[in-house]
C-alpha cells in the first residue's frame, strides 16, 4: 500500500488508479540526497518541537530516521560506480533568505528583513548548512550549493549531469513538500527520468509528505522504495561515463 493511500477519499482513489502512469527509468543515474544539512535535522536527534527551538527549518527526528536509508543507498550507489550529489544552502552574510520559506534567517514572519546578519547569526548559518557527517560524504562526490528550493536553479547541476552521461536522478533527503518536489519537477522539465526514495525523504508534516509523494508519482516522477531503490542500482544501472 502507498504512504499516501490514507490520504486519499474513494472517488480520488479511483481517479487516481486510473491516470496513473507508469514511469520506465533509464540505466545511467546520479542519486541527488537533497538538503540533508543540520538546520534541516538538527545537532542531533530530538523531537521536532524541541528541534524548531534550535533550527526553525528542522524536521527533528523523523530526518535522522531516514540518514541510514540514505546512507545505505550512496553507499551502494558508490560501489556501483553512480555519481552522488548532495545539495544544501548558500551561506551567505546578506539575508537573501532561505532555500524553502523565503524568509531569512532569524527573521520573524511580518518583520522587515535585516539586510546583514550577526556574526552570532552567520555562524550559525555556516554551521546548519553542513551536510550531515552521518552521511559520510566523499571527497569523490558532488556538493552543489543552491539559492532557491530546486537543486538546479541557477546551480551547474543540468551541465554536469550531462557530462556524466546521466539520463536519471534518484531523489531523497528534505523537505518532501519543498525543496524534493521543487527538484523532481525541475528534472522532469528538463528530461531527465526522476524517481524519489520513500524511506529517505521526510518533511515536518506527515500530510505533506503523503500528499507530496502523491502528486509528483502522479505527474513527474516514480516514487519508490527502499528495497526497489537499492535493487534498480544493483541491477539495471551502468556507472557513469565523463564526455
Amino acid at each position: 500500500m502507498a504512504v499516501w493511500d490514507d490520504a486519499l477519499t474513494g472517488r480520488d482513489r479511483e481517479l487516481y488508479e486510473r491516470v496513473l502512469v507508469e514511469r520506465k527509468l533509464g540505466h545511467r543515474p546520479a542519486v541527488v540526497v537533497i538538503d540533508v544539512n543540520y538546520a534541516f535535522v538538527g545537532s542531533h536527534p530530538m523531537p521536532i518541537e524541541e528541534a524548531i527551538e534550535e533550527y526553525r527549518t528542522s524536521c527533528g527526528e523523523i530526518g535522522w530516521e531516514a540518514i541510514p536509508h540514505i546512507r545505505e543507498l550512496t553507499d551502494t550507489a558508490r560501489e556501483m560506480g553512480v555519481p552522488i550529489f548532495y545539495s544544501t544552502a548558500i551561506s551567505t552574510p546578506y539575508n537573501r533568505g532561505s532555500a524553502e520559506r523565503g524568509i531569512g534567517w532569524g527573521q520573524e514572519p511580518g518583520r522587515p528583513a535585516k539586510q546583514t546578519k550577526s556574526d552570532e547569526d552567520i555562524q550559525k548559518q555556516i554551521e546548519g548548512n553542513k551536510i550531515v557527517a552521518e552521511l559520510g560524504m566523499q571527497p569523490g562526490d558532488f556538493l552543489i550549493e543552491k539559492t532557491g528550493a530546486s537543486v538546479f536553479l541557477g546551480t551547474p547541476l543540468v551541465s554536469q549531469l550531462i557530462d556524466l552521461g546521466v539520463d536519471t536522478v534518484i531523489l531523497c533527503g528534505t523537505t518532501t513538500s519543498g525543496c524534493v518536489r521543487a527538484t523532481a519537477v525541475e528534472a522532469s522539465n528538463y528530461n531527465f527520468h526522476a524517481a524519489i526514495v520513500e524511506e529517505g525523504t521526510f518533511d515536518r508534516f506527515e500530510i505533506s509528505h503523503k500528499v507530496s509523494l502523491m502528486d509528483v508519482h502522479a505527474k513527474y516522477g516514480r516514487v519508490m522504495s527502499q528495497g526497489e531503490a537499492l535493487e534498480y542500482l544493483k541491477t539495471s544501472a551502468e556507472p557513469s561515463i565523463a564526455r
